[in-house]
């Protein structure tokens, strides 16, 4: 398989571990600013803050660095769900050509026994 094709079939692993990994960046930087009292923080109810916000500084983070990395993604989704939707198409119509042969041949069995 070519390099080209490669990326394209993990692009959700590559979005998603980017994704992960500026949110750990940013709740590094969080922890850090609490640990070095820059943000108070006191007890559980401050680790979660923390925690939110770091989610909150990477959500923007990620949608404004990781455009193409979604877009790959976007695309190798996309091009999933229509060969599922061909392949289920495919499989529908077998089936209605399989009950149609059959009908047929129950038409013309029972035409042949009056």
């Amino acid at each position: 398989m070519s390099s080209n094709g490669q990326e394209k079939s993990h692009a959700t692993l590559r979005y998603t571990s980017l994704r992960v990994s500026i949110f750990l960046g940013c709740l590094l930087v969080a922890l850090l600013l609490g640990h070095f009292g820059i943000i108070p923080v006191s007890g559980e109810a401050g680790v979660i803050f923390l925690f939110l916000l770091a989610a909150l500084a990477s959500a923007p983070l990620s949608y404004a660095l990781l455009s193409k990395q979604r877009d790959e993604m976007s695309a190798q989704i996309s091009t999933k769900v229509s060969g599922m939707r061909s392949r289920t198409a495919e499989r529908i119509a077998a089936q209605n050509a399989e009950e149609d042969a059959a009908d047929e041949a129950a038409r013309a069995a029972a035409a042949r026994q009056n």
